[in-house]
């Protein structure tokens, strides 16, 4: 079924808002480059209408927190064959793009800025050429959607195509009109389906997970107290659903190395209902001593505050005793299930660093 969406006025006699109708899906591109949070406040927008050179021209090229690119296609009046292949075929131009020509789309779309300063403006976290456009995925933005796509779509994705449709509606409200948008598909699992370049293998049934030790959370605290943990946006912390109790999970700190591997052993919680196991008996986390800040600004905030999975730890480093060798798996993603290749060899690889694990978790 189609995706649809009615919005009503509150009162004691509820009334349904009218749906109205977009001028042009040219207005709504407009829209989204003029205030790209109506897309999505988790990417950046890097390119408009920028040629393939080879005749096609992309709608809108984005980048995500973890270098991943996002290729934006509006339907308009295209059928949903047209669109969708249109769409895929744009994406084997995008995987291929390097670095250099994307610093020149940027340049293109904005000119005069530098991408990787506007990239760590954004996002709070340096821009790495050697994670730049390791994954793409396919959003098509359409103001109504039909059967026939939604069917296409869900196909594909089903056979881990990372491809998504967000759709937005026009609804009347006296003068003035809003805008609603609804996704086809949980956003959380087209990210962790972000199809990685080079050759993929199953996975291996190890989860990945990289800790973002400093300011906001500590290492020190994650071994004492038993847990992972992710925040700040909703992009950085959904992932963290992937994981159920029993599940592995090797923790990476980025740029310094792996520095333990656990097994989770309950649901995800957000800050402000985490509970840990003392001597004193269970006790909130946030009445915990702790030497992270966890974003506790944001403890009423469902979309940017901290959220936690406990683990139990198999085998910790400290920080200054991190494993890192050249060629090791490395992911901005909170969790993700690599199906590279690189992920199995660094599994195998620490295996033997971690002499505390434990092949039957």
């Amino acid at each position: 079924m189609a995706i649809r969406t009615a919005l009503w006025r509150v009162s004691a006699q509820p009334q349904a808002l009218i749906e109205a109708q977009l001028p042009s899906e040219k207005l709504l591109e407009d829209m989204i480059v003029a205030a790209p949070k109506v897309l999505s406040d988790e990417w950046m927008l890097i390119g408009r209408q920028e040629s393939t050179g080879v005749g096609g021209i992309i709608d809108l090229l984005a980048v995500a927190p973890d270098g991943s690119l996002v290729l934006i296609e509006l339907k308009r009046d295209r059928t949903p064959r047209d669109v969708v292949a249109q769409a895929l075929d744009y994406a084997g131009w995008v995987e291929k793009l390097e670095a250099a020509q994307i610093a020149a789309i940027y340049s293109r779309f904005a000119p005069g800025r530098d991408l990787a300063e506007d990239f760590e403006s954004a996002f709070g976290l340096p821009l790495e050429e050697d994670t730049l456009n390791q994954s793409h995925q396919i959003v098509i933005v359409s103001s109504s959607l039909d059967a026939s796509t939604e069917r296409i779509v869900a196909y594909l994705a089903e056979r881990e195509i990372p491809i998504n449709v967000l759709c937005f509606q026009i609804f009347q409200h006296g003068n003035d009109q809003l805008l609603s948008r609804s996704w086809l598909l949980d956003p959380v699992q087209v990210q962790t389906a972000t199809r990685s370049a080079g050759p993929s293998e199953p996975w291996n049934g190890e989860f990945y997970h990289s800790f973002g030790h400093g300011t906001e959370r500590s290492w020190d605290d994650a071994v004492k107290y038993g847990f992972i943990c992710a925040g700040g946006g909703s992009w950085y912390s959904k992932t963290l659903q992937l994981l159920s109790p029993g599940d592995r999970v090797w923790a990476k700190i980025p740029k310094v190395g792996f520095v333990g591997v656990g097994v989770v052993t309950g649901p995800v919680q957000r800050y402000s209902d985490f509970m840990v196991s003392t001597p004193q008996g269970d006790k909130p986390f946030a009445d915990l001593p702790l030497t992270g800040h966890y974003h506790k600004q944001f403890a009423d905030d469902a979309d940017r505050c901290e959220y936690f999975v406990p683990v139990r730890w198999l085998q910790t480093v400290p920080v200054p005793q991190a494993v890192q060798e050249l060629g090791m798996f490395g992911n901005q993603n909170s969790i993700c299930k690599p199906t590279t290749p690189k992920w199995r060899a660094t599994v195998e690889r620490l295996k033997e660093r971690f002499t505390g694990y434990s092949g039957n978790g």
